[in-house]
């Protein structure tokens, strides 16, 4: 199996691609938790159905010394007890401003106001910019049919 287009091939949208990574390197380097960002990006990429970030965001989660349980309950986290107030606050916004076309007025006051219990401005805009990150990546990979599995952790590194 192999993508569509192979973006780093073509001059302009390698170019793109580039500018994109660097914008993810800013978000690593922000005050957000590095657990949260894990866990957020796996969680949008579930929403999404991208097998190539969840291969991606498991492995580096995991080699950051996240456990399985914890990755696990990701797509259930609402049920699960393993995750803090203040993620289970990121992992809600991340799910609201994923779905935003499932329902009207987007993210609502309160889910905005549990995020912002928990993470200062600094943070929360950090966490703004890592789920509309995470969701035109997860676009951009599913639209070009990326393969996953092959993944080795700190490859973008």
């Amino acid at each position: 199996m192999s993508a569509r287009l192979d973006v780093f091939a073509i001059p302009s949208a390698s170019k793109a691609v580039k500018q994109f990574y660097s914008l993810g390197q800013t978000i690593v380097a922000s005050p957000l938790p590095a657990a949260t960002r894990e866990l957020v990006s796996l969680r949008v990429s579930q929403i999404n159905g991208c097998a190539v970030c969840i291969d991606m965001h498991t492995k580096e989660a995991a080699t950051a010394g996240e456990t399985s349980v914890r990755l696990h309950l990701v797509a259930a986290w609402r049920e699960a007890t393993v995750f803090t107030e203040a993620e289970r606050a990121a992992l809600e916004l991340a799910e609201q401003g994923t779905r935003v076309a499932d329902g009207a007025g987007g993210v609502p006051d309160a889910v905005w106001e549990r995020a912002a219990k928990h993470y200062d401005e600094d943070q929360l805009a950090a966490l703004v910019t890592l789920i509309a990150f995470m969701n035109t990546a997860n676009r951009l990979n599913v639209m070009l049919e990326q393969p996953a599995g092959d993944y080795q952790p700190g490859q973008f590194k």
